[in-house]
């Protein structure tokens, strides 16, 4: 099955100046830089893009911006734990220009699955453009079930899952299960070989902000039947599995820290998410060395 939205897709951060304001010309830089490593496709205002601390306002003129610099596709985080504002910045990101929506599980309120099927439903229903999924229950507080994400596959314009649920065994169940053109992303770096090899058909990447040839590299070797020499990538990307987040470093510190030392914008993370920790910026220099290019 070719992937509807490319094999790769990073899930960008976004920057921000020395004053922790949207800094547009640096994400339009590293939109473009992105695209020259490799990419198929970017989500905006994702979980990595820091959505929590984005106003509305801030995230459509992110996806203004960056829709209008970029040859790929374009895919707006649009999501929310109130159904009436995930309406509405789906119809705003849809006028904005993003080419796809991501919506992620309402988060905080724990709504039943019956719930979950009401939101993603109605949220679907207000734009024309693909829906994909996204599943976090580490950060949502919520699973949506295999039984539920069937059931919403059957509406026309929802067409992907971003599965970031960490059970490779029920991304298998969704995989023999799932109508023909619905489409699996790994959603977890350091599961995606795994999940590959239940059905998946690409990634939405952290670490393809600096590892998008290697990443690349990972799914040509795949989808050619080249498992032990994908196997072998996938074991130089360990480090970088490693880097992205933890519990001293949370996504997206880690990746801000990395650019950094790239030379490309991004700027500190806005609170709360807590001041970069020392040294980090060492640690990465370590995991780009370790990648022996």
């Amino acid at each position: 099955m070719e992937p509807r939205f490319g094999r790769v897709i990073t899930a960008m951060i976004t920057p921000f100046d020395a004053a922790g304001g949207l800094d547009l010309d640096g994400a339009v830089e590293l939109a473009r830089w992105l695209v020259d490593q490799g990419n198929d496709g970017l989500v905006l205002a994702g979980t990595t893009g820091e959505s929590p601390t984005l106003t509305h306002d801030e995230q459509i003129a992110l996806v203004e911006a960056v829709a209008g610099a970029v040859d790929c596709h374009v895919i707006a985080g649009a999501g929310s734990n109130d159904t009436v504002a995930a309406v509405e910045l789906t119809e705003r990101c849809t006028e904005a220009g993003a080419d796809a929506i991501l919506t992620v599980t309402p988060y905080y309120n724990r709504p039943s699955q019956s719930g979950l099927l009401h939101h993603f439903s109605v949220v679907a229903g207000a734009t024309d453009l693909p829906v994909m999924l996204y599943d976090i229950p580490p950060r949502s507080g919520r699973k949506i079930d295999t039984a539920t994400i069937l059931q919403l596959a059957e509406v026309d314009n929802i067409v992907a899952v971003k599965d970031a649920a960490g059970d490779v065994a029920e991304t298998a169940r969704l995989a023999a299960e799932a109508p023909e053109g619905f489409q699996i992303y790994s959603g977890e770096d350091a599961l995606t070989l795994a999940l590959l090899a239940v059905g998946a058909v690409g990634v939405v990447s952290v670490a393809s902000h600096w590892v998008t040839p290697e990443t690349v590299a990972m799914m040509e070797a795949f989808f050619s039947g080249e498992v032990a020499r994908a196997t072998e990538v996938n074991q130089r990307l360990v480090e970088s599995w490693d880097f992205e987040s933890g519990d001293l470093k949370p996504n997206p510190i880690p990746t801000k820290a990395m650019l950094k030392v790239l030379g490309l914008p991004g700027g500190d993370c806005r609170p709360p998410m807590g001041p970069e920790p020392e040294g980090l910026q060492d640690l990465a220099r370590s995991v780009l060395a370790g990648l022996d290019r």
